[in-house]
Parts: structure tokens; sequence; C-alpha cells
């Protein structure tokens, strides 16, 4: 596995990720920001945060998966989410939970949450990008 998570002693241990990712391997995979829309293009869950968090990480376990990785190989991940507020935090957890249980994985690498304006097209509520490292 090219990639182990930290979380170093003198930080703070966050649940839903762990503060540092180091990276062995030698090819570096830059998934482009994964919205909310399924193999045909069409809009998963609008006006539904959870159901579109579920779908961007769907979407980047089958990004993944197409080029031989996993989660397990994710070093960080960036996630943009529409209007971000303390109170979406809960609908966040339940959509990465529901992918979670449904690719069999507990993603965890480093993130950074950025509230944004807007997004692409109306519709989506959220995007997330991934960085990962395999051998």
């Amino acid at each position: 596995m090219a990639v182990t998570l930290v979380n170093p002693v003198g930080l703070p241990v966050v649940d839903a990720y762990r503060q540092v990712s180091v990276a062995t391997g030698s090819k570096l995979i830059f998934i482009a920001g994964q919205v909310a829309w399924d193999a045909d293009g069409a809009t998963v869950g609008a006006g539904d945060l959870a159901a579109q968090v579920e779908q961007c990480y769907l979407n980047i376990g089958t990004a993944l998966a197409g080029v031989g990785a996993s989660f397990d190989d994710v070093a960080k991940l960036t996630v943009h989410v529409v209007d971000w507020t303390p109170d979406k935090l809960p609908l966040f957890r339940e959509g990465a939970a529901r992918a979670a249980a449904k690719l069999g994985v507990t993603p965890v690498p480093p993130g950074t949450l950025l509230g944004v304006a807007a997004l692409d097209i109306p519709d989506h509520l959220v995007e997330i990008e991934a960085t990962a490292i395999i051998d």
C-alpha cells in the first residue's frame, strides 16, 4: 500500500479524516472534482446534499478503479460545498457513510472542506476531488 494515514501526537483526532498521509508510491493520480452525475451525466439527488455526497464518493471510487486504484490509495480529498454551514455536516457524513458502506471502505484521508458560492450548474451542491498514489 502506497499511502499510510496518521494522526500525529499533538494534533487533534478528527473522526472524519486523518491529519496526515504519507505517500511512498511512484504514480500520482489526480481525479477531477466529481459532482453528483450518474454514468449518463444526469444529476443524482437534486436538492439532497447527502445523496449528492454519496454519488461523488461513488464516482471517485469508479475513477480509482478505472486506473487500478482504490480509496486505500487516496492521499487527499478536497470538498467544495455550496453555501456551507456547520449544520450541513450531518448530511455530509450521512452521504459519505452510505458511499463507504457501498464501497466497503472507510475513506478517511486528510481532507479540506471549503464553502463555495456555486458550482458548475445550479443543481450541484457538492464537488469532491481526490489525489491518490499507487506503486
